[in-house]
């Protein structure tokens, strides 16, 4: 893996993920090597996928149609995978991949979750977003876990359920911003509480009705939260550390979204530097600092279960 591999990667965290970039700093040095540049394709793939650039709308340029685009893209990762020739984002994904032992079938099921966006999936149910969120998210949690040397089944449950509470997040934060571009992760069971039939991102009335929408969502995620940091119990102290900061930054986003109410969206949802670095600040005595690191204890039995 060259230098300008890894630059290029740390600067595609730099313009698509502050709150990413700042716990991938905080991990042993190989290790943060190694998570950005699973990043780094993670990133050129959605952007792949969305006409996007660092995860900015309208930034690309790509008029080939979608479908075409994941099947290129399906076919440059296998050929990667396989040890054949690839642009510098896909050879650093199978040094990363075959260092780790990371099973190619996750690789797989997160362009599968790719594929769920471009045939435009709609969902029904809670259940079946929690299906998109797994391979979008879930299974990202997985193999960034296995980065960080943990193989134990549960452990990787635990990362899977991190993932999830992530995109649960994101989806409530984005619910007007998707809409705007043709995309509902809503589930219309979800919606019909509130008697709505969709989302329309400019009709204000229904702001309230989409806000407690989102609500349900990101109470939905704290579960998957405090599963997660059973998992975070696991790992070592550093990669412990960078996950329960990222976690808590995160989490934050829903904080926020919840503290502003339906008039949230109409800005940007996000934490600011200093709040960030309090966030990280508050997770050291629990993981880094701790004389004895406490175990959590959650019953994950009615949670998303993984495949495989």
């Amino acid at each position: 893996m060259t230098d300008s591999t890894v630059a290029n990667a740390r600067r595609s965290i730099k313009a698509g993920s502050k709150s990413f970039g700042l716990a991938a700093r905080l991990l042993p040095p190989a290790m943060s090597q190694d998570c950005v540049m699973l990043y780094a394709w993670c990133r050129h793939a959605d952007d792949v996928i969305d006409g996007q650039d660092a995860g900015f709308v309208g930034a690309g340029n790509d008029a080939t149609p979608p479908a075409e685009r994941l099947r290129a893209l399906r076919d440059e990762t296998h050929r990667a995978l396989a040890g054949g020739s690839a642009p510098e984002v896909f050879a650093g994904l199978a040094r990363v991949v075959s260092r780790h032992a990371i099973p190619h079938r996750h690789v797989d099921e997160m362009l599968d979750g790719f594929g769920m966006d471009v045939a435009a999936r709609r969902y029904e149910t809670i259940s079946d977003l929690l299906d998109y969120c797994y391979h979008v998210a879930g299974v990202v949690g997985v193999m960034m876990a296995r980065i960080m040397g943990a193989t134990d089944p549960g452990t990787l449950d635990r990362a899977s359920d991190l993932g999830i509470a992530f995109q649960l997040t994101n989806i409530a934060r984005d619910v007007i911003d998707d809409a705007r571009i043709g995309r509902v992760y809503l589930p219309r069971a979800l919606l019909r509480t509130q008697g709505l039939e969709g989302v329309d991102p400019d009709n204000r009335a229904d702001r309230a009705a989409l806000h407690r929408c989102a609500l349900h969502l990101l109470d939905l995620a704290e579960d998957y939260y405090r599963s997660a940091a059973v998992g975070v119990a696991a790992l070592d102290r550093r990669p412990a550390f960078a996950i329960a900061a990222a976690q808590a930054i995160y989490r934050e986003i829903g904080v926020i979204l919840r503290r502003r109410g339906p008039d949230a969206w109409d800005g940007r949802i996000s934490t600011t530097t200093a709040g960030k670095l309090r966030l990280i600040a508050g997770a050291a005595p629990g993981t880094l600092l701790a004389l004895r690191r406490p175990v959590p204890r959650f019953d994950r039995s009615a949670l998303f279960r993984r495949p495989g």
